[in-house]
C-alpha cells in the first residue's frame, strides 16, 4: 500500500513547495523590484504619512472637496466589505436609495442645473472605485470653487490636468481618481 501512497505524497509536497511557497516568494521578489510603488498597495503618502491608495476610494463629504460616488462596501470604502449592492432596477431600496442620493446631490450642489452624472448616484460593483467621470467632477465644480474662493476656470483647469486616459488609449473611459484630485486642491490651493 505504502508503494502506492508514497508518490502521490512526495509530489503533494513537491508542488505545495513548488508552487505554494517558492513561487509566490519570487513573484513577490520580482514585483518589489520592478513594480515596487504598486507592488505595495499603490499607497499615497503625504508628508512621510500614509493618507490613503490610488486604487481604493475614500469617502469626502466636505464642501472644499470633491466627493466620491457613493460606496455600497460595508460603511463605504470599506476594503474588507468590497462588494456591489447587487440591487436589480426595479429593487425598491436600490430606487430609494438612488432618490437621496438625487436629493443630496441638489442639495449640496445647487448651482448645478444639468442632469446629475450618474457615477454620483450608483456604485461600482466592488465599491471601492476612486475614480469618477471628468462630468462627474465638472458637476461639483461650482461647490469646491466657492469654498475655496476660487473661480470655476481655475478648479476646471486642474480637473483637466489630473484627468486620467483609457488604458493603452482604448480600455475604460476617462476617468479622474478624487483622491489626487483633492490632494492637488490642498497642494495648490489651500483653504483660505
Amino acid at each position: 500500500m505504502w508503494k502506492e501512497v508514497l508518490p502521490g505524497l512526495r509530489i503533494m509536497v513537491l508542488m505545495t513547495l513548488l508552487l505554494g511557497v517558492a513561487y509566490p516568494l519570487a513573484l513577490t521578489g520580482i514585483c518589489q523590484i520592478l513594480f515596487p510603488h504598486q507592488a505595495n498597495g499603490s499607497l499615497i503618502t503625504v508628508g512621510g504619512k500614509v493618507i490613503g491608495s490610488e486604487l481604493i476610494g475614500q469617502n469626502f463629504n466636505r464642501p472644499e472637496y470633491f466627493h466620491p460616488r457613493p460606496s455600497a462596501a460595508g460603511n463605504g470604502y470599506d476594503a474588507a466589505s468590497s462588494a456591489g449592492s447587487n440591487y436589480g432596477p426595479t429593487n425598491q431600496k436600490l430606487i430609494d436609495r438612488v432618490a437621496a442620493s438625487v436629493e443630496a446631490f441638489r442639495k449640496e450642489n445647487p448651482e448645478f442645473t444639468g442632469p446629475i452624472p450618474a457615477d454620483l448616484l450608483t456604485t461600482s460593483a466592488s465599491g471601492l472605485d476612486p475614480h469618477i467621470s471628468p462630468d462627474a467632477a465638472r458637476a461639483q465644480v461650482a461647490r469646491v470653487a466657492k469654498a475655496r474662493s476660487l473661480s470655476v476656470n481655475e478648479v476646471n483647469r486642474l480637473i483637466t490636468r489630473l484627468m486620467e486616459s483609457p488604458e493603452f488609449g482604448l480600455l475604460g473611459e476617462f476617468r479622474v481618481n478624487v483622491l489626487q484630485l483633492n490632494l492637488a486642491l490642498d497642494r495648490e490651493f489651500p483653504r483660505r
